[in-house]
């Protein structure tokens, strides 16, 4: 199974690339689902066709979801909001307020990336499309399992056994319910959802892509994107311009365009080098509809294989020899000024400007130092040694 996932900022088009790379692969034979984990929804509007909360198939081979976020909600998320509903009811907090304060936020978008876990385990499909989010959204929630791990392995069983002893002492004591066990229960099912869903997602099989139009500010948010998605391990392996005025009889007014583009163009493929870059015509109109969203892919791409396996080792590894070992997570773009490394236990904590991610060491370099870190070549390097060496 191949998992192709598009973001980028909004505005500029991810949606209708999306679509048109699904049609694409439905009409090479390739049972293929595109699914929207953004909350405006406009999947159904780009095939000009019904679409349902499951899986519909809107030509041979092409299924469309809009995830129904209340179902998944109500499977997910329900003994945990009875609970925080019973603590606000015994706080005094009006029912009605109580119900939308129990609402998690980004839940929508959080929900769908389980639906998405649940199609990819499913064995159906042969490629899945993934309509994200605008960027910063995606960024928060794809950093969301990492954030949640130490917390869940360090902490989580601690209040568990602890409330589990002294419920009725605590109950009274702070005037409002304590969690019974199906609410510990119901958190680490979501825990372990949200974590295989990021498993899924960094793993082989999957790919980032980055839509951008050729505008400046537009270009330098896709760059932090990008350095983004590596810090938190998810594998970028191509960008898509977008919207690209074809030079050929243009107007002295079009003329302006084609050649401010042409500069930001320059520096798309010097940003991102080590990646396919691919660029779309800006059409004459809007392309809606099966084949029009077709044609828009197969264009794009021209003799390229979009859904072959992405080549590269992926933005993490760990070498070893002779009892020294370097860490190498991709953080294109980063300078070292802009990365914060701090060391605790079993865990690196590595910040880049907004952005932290604490990475769980793997059991190799556990037992080791750190010895020197340093970000080059498009890379933090963090170098451990052994013990006493």
């Amino acid at each position: 199974m191949r998992l192709l996932l598009f973001t980028g900022k909004g505005g500029v088009g991810k949606s209708t690339v999306a679509a048109g790379t699904a049609a694409l692969a439905a009409a090479r034979g390739l049972r293929t689902l595109v699914v929207s984990t953004d909350t405006a929804h406009s999947l159904g509007d780009a095939f000009a066709a019904g679409v349902g909360s499951g899986p519909t198939e809107v030509a041979p081979s092409l299924f469309v979801q809009q995830v129904d976020a209340q179902r998944q909600f109500e499977r997910s998320w329900t003994e945990i909001q009875r609970y925080l509903r019973d603590v606000l009811d015994a706080a005094g907090v009006d029912p009605l307020a109580a119900e939308e304060l129990t609402v998690l936020p980004g839940a929508e978008e959080v929900l769908a990336l389980l639906e998405l876990r649940t199609q990819a385990r499913s064995g159906e499909w042969d490629v899945i499309v993934v309509d994200c989010a605008p960027t910063a959204e995606t960024l928060r929630l794809l950093a969301l399992p990492e954030a949640l791990n130490w917390y869940m392995r360090r902490l989580f069983p601690v209040e568990r056994r602890m409330v589990k002893a002294l419920r009725p002492v605590l109950a009274k004591a702070a005037g409002v319910p304590m969690p019974q066990e199906a609410v510990f229960d119901a958190v680490e099912r979501l825990y372990d959802e949200l974590a295989e869903v990021q498993e899924l997602l960094s793993g082989e099989q999957s790919s980032v892509r980055i839509v951008l139009t050729p505008e400046r500010m537009v270009l330098a948010e896709a760059r932090r994107a990008w350095t983004t998605l590596s810090l938190y391990g998810y594998p970028v392996d191509g960008v898509v311009v977008n919207r690209v005025f074809p030079s050929e009889g243009a107007d002295s007014w079009r003329a302006g365009w084609v050649e401010a583009q042409a500069e930001v163009l320059a520096d798309v493929h010097d940003s991102f080098a080590s990646l396919t870059v691919w660029t779309s015509a800006y059409r004459s109109r809007e392309p809606l509809g099966l084949e029009q969203l077709r044609e828009v892919a197969a264009t794009l791409y021209g003799d390229s294989d979009p859904f072959a396996p992405a080549a590269g080792s992926g933005p993490f590894r760990v070498e070893q020899a002779d009892g020294v070992a370097v860490l190498h997570l991709a953080l294109p773009e980063a300078e070292s000024a802009d990365v914060d490394l701090a060391r605790s236990a079993d865990v690196l904590v590595i910040t880049y400007g907004p952005y932290r991610r604490v990475l769980t060491l793997p059991a190799s370099l556990d037992r080791m130092q750190v010895a020197g870190a340093q970000v080059a070549e498009g890379e933090l390097r963090v170098r451990f040694t052994e013990e006493g060496a």
